[in-house]
């Protein structure tokens, strides 16, 4: 397993394109309107976008409060320090966490059988291999520290109690945040969108004019937003 998750590790970037193109693959129903109702549509709608934001939030306040840098060194696992505090005291993983969410969420509100059953369980094995070759890495370098960590804190499951009084005593990056995720949340509120719109005509009450206003319009502030944040950054002015 750790030599599959040094594998993945190394080409895990592309694992993300591999599987958002997967999500369009014709599928049966998760939720049908013969057991559901002519408003079915309502249950993926609903579930699949509470769990797609709350997972990009677990993201967001695990890296607004304490960065781990998973880009490792030439795409090998690396790390300079074991980071255990914010978010990291509560759950081992709440980055991975928060990616396994957002793809769950998505792949709900594409009410995709396939996508939820075949790519979801394989998308969960890739990650175990990579955390697990993670995992190997830090205990060879941090040794008991790493096992007395491991101890206290769940690999998957992320303990929220107390998770107020950890972002009450912490200082809250959001720059940080928006810097370090910007391309991820323009692809992924772009994919939303585009999912929203074309395979929930309900919305706009099947006005296909409508829909093209719509998306046009989130498009100009997705790329206002990707612009205008990849420029405080690249300029300096906004630092993490």
């Amino acid at each position: 397993m750790i030599a599959i998750g040094n594998f993945f590790f190394k080409y895990r970037n592309f694992l993300f394109i591999f599987l958002y193109l997967a999500l369009f693959i014709p599928s049966p129903q998760l939720f049908r309107e013969s057991t559901f109702g002519e408003n079915y549509y309502l249950y993926p709608l609903i579930i699949g976008l509470f769990v797609t934001i709350f997972g990009q939030l677990i993201r967001g306040v695990a890296i607004s409060l304490a960065y781990i840098v998973r880009g490792g060194l030439n795409k090998k696992v690396h790390a300079d320090d074991l980071v255990t505090e914010g978010f990291f005291n509560h759950g081992r993983n709440p980055l991975y966490v928060g990616n396994i969410l957002m793809l769950v969420g998505v792949g709900i509100l594409m009410n995709s059988v396939v996508f939820m059953c075949i790519f979801i369980p394989l998308f969960l094995f890739i990650y175990q291999a990579i955390v697990l070759a993670e995992e190997n890495f830090l205990r060879n370098k941090f040794g008991e520290q790493f096992d007395a960590y491991c101890a206290r804190v769940n690999r998957w499951w992320i303990n929220f109690g107390g998770i107020h009084k950890t972002i009450g005593s912490m200082a809250f990056n959001g720059k940080r945040w928006l810097i370090k995720e910007y391309n991820t949340q323009t692809v992924w509120m772009l994919g939303i969108v585009v999912i929203l719109l074309y395979y929930y005509p309900q919305l706009t009450g099947g006005d296909t004019v409508l829909r093209d206003k719509i998306g046009i319009t989130a498009l100009v502030i997705l790329a206002a937003y990707y612009v205008i944040i990849r420029y405080l950054k690249k300029s300096g002015k906004w630092k993490a």
